[in-house]
């Protein structure tokens, strides 16, 4: 079904047509009557005795010429063209509507035919009669500025270029007081043009002459940043940027593109100096300080979020951003602070209740947390809360009200049901109920495959000995994740810890090395599968590495022993020493000092 003015209008004309021709030829007789005499607005026909006078309004839609033909031509009946191209158009042939209305416009020559003609066509992509059908539309009403808009856009389509201009000129001159409004259409008209650079380049020339205008180059600027056209985007900006006029909708488009383009510099000196240029302009402050944001910089960030709140006190984005970003610093107070002037502005009341519950429960106050939680009633942090209630629960060694909770939580999705199981087998081994939580696990991995939940498993497989479980999960992960440099790591460590298949622990090792060259864990288990095959030199130096990059107590563990192996047992005691400081009760390191050095 089409929409629109036109339609009901054309439509409205096409259902009296058709009233028309249905009584027309349903007399016995075969002859066509003949014409009745014809007013300037009323068509009368006579019909066969017997049947009742039809009456059609057409208006000034057809001359009377055309009206008093005696033979009927389809081809070149024009009420019977838009009769053919509204009943095309009901059933979705645009081609066909398109097609007869051009046709009908041709031979009419009439303002509103063509008008409906044009933008059939321009909707059912047909140019050639777009194009046809505007050139009417301008000529019928040459100061009708979406005409040579859409003729213009026509000519470029068609590759006219000095056509397409001609009309935009005449666009730009024809009304001055809104001058500067047209040529925001025209950019946003051009932006949607296929061909970007034939677009730029029409744009290019129409502001040639309008050098000194700056919303000639915000317009361009505009076009520049829709085409992706990084350089003249650039060069758009310094002027509009020297011109000081704002506009944040194209600042923010701009910042967009550079991203999009890794360009994030460029668009931190463009932001520097337009913020130097309007301190106070608070749409600009904030583009970059959420550009600050997504460069990881979130300190600075945060400084920027901490000036807009001071400035709009009542804009809850700003003041939310801002309790991120301080909770991210872990500056507690300060973002509780935000999150209850949200609750006092009324916004964002359910994120406010989550990270405020988030607060008290890093305080420990547990009572307060679940109360918070219990607020969050919808959201994207609801499901979150109520898994949050149960591990608090649990906490307070609540462990069948804690799973219960967990039960009564509705899942949306098939990653939800997952995190709940993991939830609480999480809970059950929390309090030694292994054999529980690899019950819970078993079920959910009965017919579905969850690459967290499987290697969960494993691990929980780990704690009781069940090796084989171990290894069948993480190989099914790696069989389906290749690249899955976490359970590569995984196998690979066990392997050497577990057993005496050293060169498979390498392979696995080396691969999940590969993918993650800097990962402090992989480090760490390389040295340890070097060690176990006697190549001592190559294991001190990743342990070595490893120990750099994070002072665990479990690498102190394995550099020790492998320095103590080596002969160097000063320096294995100094490792170890200096782990026991930091975790005295570290049962890896007890035990590795037990069995070396007891």
């Amino acid at each position: 079904m089409w929409h629109g003015k036109a339609h009901r209008s054309a439509c409205g004309m096409a259902g009296g047509l058709l009233t028309l021709l249905l009584v027309a030829c349903a007399g016995n007789s075969p002859t066509r009557p003949n014409p009745a005499p014809v007013t300037n607005a009323i068509v009368t026909t006579d019909l066969p005795q017997g049947h009742e006078r039809v009456i059609l309004n057409v208006g000034n839609l057809v001359d009377n010429r055309v009206r008093q033909q005696d033979d009927f031509d389809p081809d070149n009946d024009p009420l019977f063209q838009i009769l053919v191209a509204e009943f095309a158009g009901q059933r979705g042939r645009l081609d066909v509507a398109a097609e007869n209305y051009a046709a009908a416009a041709r031979q009419l020559q009439d303002l509103e035919v063509a008008k409906r003609a044009t933008r059939i066509a321009v909707f059912s992509r047909d140019n050639a009669a777009a194009l046809e059908s505007a050139k009417i539309w301008v000529a019928q009403a040459p100061e009708d500025i979406e005409a040579r808009q859409i003729l213009a856009a026509m000519h470029i389509r068609s590759g006219e270029v000095d056509a397409a201009i001609t009309q935009l000129e005449t666009v730009l001159n024809t009304a001055t007081d809104s001058a500067n409004r047209h040529l925001g259409t025209i950019a946003n008209l051009l932006s949607r043009e296929e061909d970007k650079l034939t677009a730029l380049k029409v744009m290019e020339r129409l502001i040639a002459k309008r050098d000194n205008d700056p919303d000639a180059q915000l317009a361009y600027a505009l076009l520049a940043i829709r085409a992706e056209e990084v350089e003249r985007a650039n060069k758009a900006m310094e002027a509009v940027l020297d011109s000081n006029i704002g506009n944040l909708n194209i600042a923010m488009a701009y910042v967009g593109l550079l991203q999009k383009n890794s360009k994030t510099h460029v668009a931190f000196n463009w932001l520097d100096r337009a913020i130097k240029k309007s301190p106070d302009d608070a749409g600009l402050r904030l583009i970059y300080a959420r550009l600050l944001a997504d460069s990881n910089r979130y300190e600075e960030a945060r400084l920027q979020f901490a000036l807009l709140a001071a400035k709009t006190p009542d804009n809850s984005d700003v003041i939310y951003a801002l309790g991120l970003l301080n909770l991210q610093a872990n500056r507690i107070d300060e973002a509780g602070d935000n999150f209850s002037a949200l609750l006092k502005l009324e916004a964002r009341d359910y994120d406010a209740n989550f990270y405020l519950g988030q607060i008290a429960e890093s305080r420990q106050e547990h009572a307060s947390a679940m109360e918070l939680y219990g607020k969050v009633n919808g959201g994207s942090n609801h499901f979150q809360a109520q898994v949050r209630i149960a591990l608090i629960l649990s906490l307070q060694n609540e462990i069948s009200p804690a799973r219960a909770q967990l039960h009564s939580i509705d899942v949306q999705t098939e990653e939800q049901k997952f995190q709940l199981v993991r939830a609480e087998g999480e809970i059950l081994a929390q309090h030694d109920r292994f054999e529980d939580a690899m019950v819970v696990y078993d079920r959910a991995l009965e017919d579905s495959y969850d690459m967290e939940l499987l290697y969960t498993r494993a691990m929980l497989a780990e704690k009781l000995d069940r090796f084989d479980v171990l290894e069948a999960d993480l190989q099914t992960i790696i069989e389906r994740e290749p690249d899955n440099a976490q359970a590569l790591n995984a196998l690979g460590y066990t392997l050497a810890d577990r057993t005496d298949r050293y060169e498979e622990a390498y392979e696995f090792v080396r691969r999940a090395l590969v993918l993650n060259p800097e990962d402090f864990y992989t480090l760490d288990s390389m040295g340890w599968v070097l060690y176990r095959l006697g190549r001592l030199t190559e294991a001190v130096e990743y342990l070595t590495k490893a120990r750099e990059i994070k002072d665990d107590p479990e690498v102190a563990a394995h550099l020790g022993e492998v320095l103590w192996v080596m002969g160097d047992k000063q320096a294995a005691r100094d490792i170890w020493d200096s782990a026991l400081k930091d975790t005295p009760d570290d049962r890896r390191l007890l035990d590795v000092i037990q069995r070396l050095a007891p």
